[in-house]
């Protein structure tokens, strides 16, 4: 099936933060939605409201038991595998997990969407490129990946996950594509995830100061959510293989999300320099090119804009 016009999409990880946006997404198109997550790091109060619509049914289990792949009723046009966790609080604290969902995981949803017939798209991370050499990272760029440091269960995991979908792409002719996602935000994220924008939100808002790692310097390119949905399913609903960078055009230093948080926030807090962590990348900006021009794909929601969008949602979740 090509374009948008999917009858019925898995999506593993439905209940995360990028997964859930996905799952209203393609229920908004018409598409049914099966979320199947384990809850290990993702939260059902982002699939709460879902759960009121007619097409959308939520599985608790884990993606990396087949059986619980195997058992789900129906038949898939489309399979989305999101479940691993992607924050450092979360595949610090659940390394074993983390290389196991993008192993046995990803081979189980693969697995899933051969005997389907179903186009598969793997959510990989700009974290495949490490401390990163070259500068913007384009996707023929190998990377500089410690493979034994305190990063590397999330960077090896994903790395072997890309492989993975390779070799089955080529012998046993599954449909599958990969997506290279960087820096997203947006509403949904959760406070304690240890990533820059929800922990500077969550410290502008109670007034403490915000926890800059290093000096600052080291940059990142911010993606709105909605603008990463939106080149996600451009690249399901084509028949590129990728991998396909999505991220963000404008490259800010960290020092600078961290102060224009506080000015947006109207915030009295003040910034404290922290150890930074090891293997942080000094420097993050994706060679969007190719999804361009094979997607029609740029991002629409400028940082700024993005960020006051997510700063209210923290705001009224935090007056909840």
């Amino acid at each position: 099936m090509s374009g948008r016009n999917w009858r019925r999409a898995l999506v593993t990880g439905g209940a995360g933060f990028v997964g859930s946006h996905l799952c209203a997404r393609l229920l908004d198109a018409g598409t049914g939605v099966l979320c199947l997550d384990d809850l290990s790091t993702g939260a059902h109060a982002n699939i709460a409201e879902l759960e009121r619509r007619r097409d959308f049914r939520f599985v608790r289990a884990d993606a990396t038991d087949p059986d619980a792949l195997r058992g789900l009723p129906g038949r898939f046009d489309l399979v989305l595998h999101f479940a691993c966790p992607a924050s450092p609080a979360d595949y610090l604290r659940l390394p074993l997990q983390t290389l196991d969902a993008g192993s046995s995981g990803t081979r189980n949803a693969l697995e899933r969407a051969r005997a389907d017939g179903a186009r598969f798209l793997l959510a990989s991370t700009s974290e495949v490129y490490g401390d990163p050499l070259e500068h913007p990272q384009r996707e023929s760029y190998w990377g500089n990946v410690n493979p034994v440091g305190p990063r590397s269960v999330y960077d090896e995991s994903k790395r072997f996950a890309e492989a993975l979908v390779t070799a089955h792409r080529a012998t046993r002719g599954t449909d599958a594509a990969i997506v290279r996602i960087f820096n997203t935000y947006g509403p949904r994220m959760r406070t304690g995830d240890g990533r820059a924008v929800p922990t500077f939100i969550a410290q502008a808002l109670d007034g403490t100061p915000l926890t800059v790692a290093g000096d600052g310097s080291q940059t990142r390119s911010l993606c709105y959510v909605d603008d990463t949905v939106d080149g996600i399913l451009a690249l399901a609903a084509s028949a590129e293989a990728g991998p396909v960078n999505i991220g963000g055009g404008e490259e800010i230093t960290v020092l600078d999300l961290a102060r224009r948080i506080v000015e947006l926030t109207g915030s009295a807090s003040r910034i404290r320099f922290v150890d930074r962590p090891v293997d942080d990348p000094a420097r993050r900006r994706p060679d969007t090119r190719l999804a361009r021009e094979r997607l029609g794909w740029q991002p629409r929601v400028d940082w700024s804009a993005g960020l006051e969008r997510t700063i209210g949602w923290f705001a009224r979740a935090a007056a909840a």
